[in-house]
């Protein structure tokens, strides 16, 4: 073991525990009791499909609170390694573009840094694909977890985002990366503008979303 590791010992993304030489990003205990999120038939307004590695509860609500807020930014790695393995499995024929939901210039400056666009370029080489920006953020509205009901959500975002490089996207299957998928207003409208633009398909795909008992609003 390197002075390295002694001094700054490997954790689980979730449970924060020191790993064992055989793990990696997550310990043994967490990949067992934390629930992952299947895949699922649930739709979101204007996108073909979607998929995240937990539900957003417990363990793994706690570990983007970290990666959001405590500057844990090592963390985009863990996610993007799991998520690349998440994404081969579901969607084998592969995507056209790869982007990212992205945040305010007023919240990237108050957090430090941009969190899902991190997460984008963490897992470029895992899935052989560049992150390209599609979209700015021009409205700074209020943040969606403090917002409660579906249609209030959606109202939230609606006109927040604007594409960029439209031509890009024409007749393109895009894969949307987000951290979190709670009602799906954000990443419909995300969806919304890149179709209008010209895109053929967007999906997206995100750390964790919320759970729901038969369908996401």
């Amino acid at each position: 073991m390197s002075l390295l590791e002694v001094l700054f010992p490997r954790k689980c993304v979730l449970c924060q525990r020191v790993l064992e030489h055989s793990e990696t990003d997550i310990c043994c205990a967490c990949r067992e009791n934390v629930p992952e999120c299947p895949p699922s038939k649930a739709k979101m307004p204007f996108l073909s499909g979607w998929c995240a590695l937990w539900y957003y509860q417990d363990e793994a609500r706690q570990s983007i609170l970290r990666y959001k807020f405590g500057n844990r930014r090592s963390y985009a790695h863990n996610y993007a390694e799991l998520l690349a393995q998440k994404l081969k499995e579901e969607y084998p024929e592969g995507f056209d573009i790869l982007t990212w939901v992205p945040i305010s210039p007023i919240r990237k400056l108050k957090r430090g840094f941009d969190q899902v666009e991190k997460l984008a370029f963490a897992i470029e080489q895992r899935i052989g694909m560049h992150p390209v920006r599609t979209l700015r953020k021009i409205r700074h509205n209020r943040p969606q977890s403090g917002i409660s009901g579906p249609a209030h959500r959606r109202a939230n975002v609606l006109g927040a985002y604007k594409v960029v490089n439209a031509e890009q996207l024409w007749g393109k299957r895009v894969l949307l990366l987000d951290d979190v998928i709670t009602t799906g207003a954000t990443a419909g409208e995300c969806a919304r503008m890149l179709l209008t633009a010209g895109a053929r398909e967007v999906y997206i795909a995100a750390v964790a979303a919320a759970r729901h008992d038969s369908k996401i609003k």
